[in-house]
């Protein structure tokens, strides 16, 4: 299996955590702390929210990766893997009312 573009973005914000806040704007997220990072990821799923809302399809998708993007930020922040999310959802498919993936997939 080739590796999905989310974990080779995952392992590129790593590569930031801990470099000069100077160096790149994931640096500078990563030195502002978790409430910064959480806010951001906050304010982007705001802003895809409109855009979902307004039908302005390719606006929501670079809404929806700028969210993306946030949110592997703050699970890097949080020492989480993506695979044990993907892992989750893994488990969650096919068992109805578990998040309410089930009832979709």
């Amino acid at each position: 299996m080739t590796e999905h573009v989310l974990d080779r973005l995952h392992t590129l914000i790593l590569s930031r955590k801990g470099a000069d806040p100077e160096s790149s704007y994931t640096a500078k997220l990563f030195a502002k702390g978790t409430h910064k990072i959480a806010q951001k990821v906050g304010e982007e799923a705001v802003e895809a929210l409109i855009e979902a809302v307004r039908g302005k399809k390719q606006r929501l998708a670079s809404e929806s990766a700028d969210l993306l993007y946030h949110l592997l930020v703050l699970w890097a922040d949080a020492g989480l893997d993506p695979a044990e999310v993907w892992a989750e959802l893994v488990k969650r498919e096919g068992h109805p009312g578990s998040a309410h993936i089930g009832r979709e997939l």
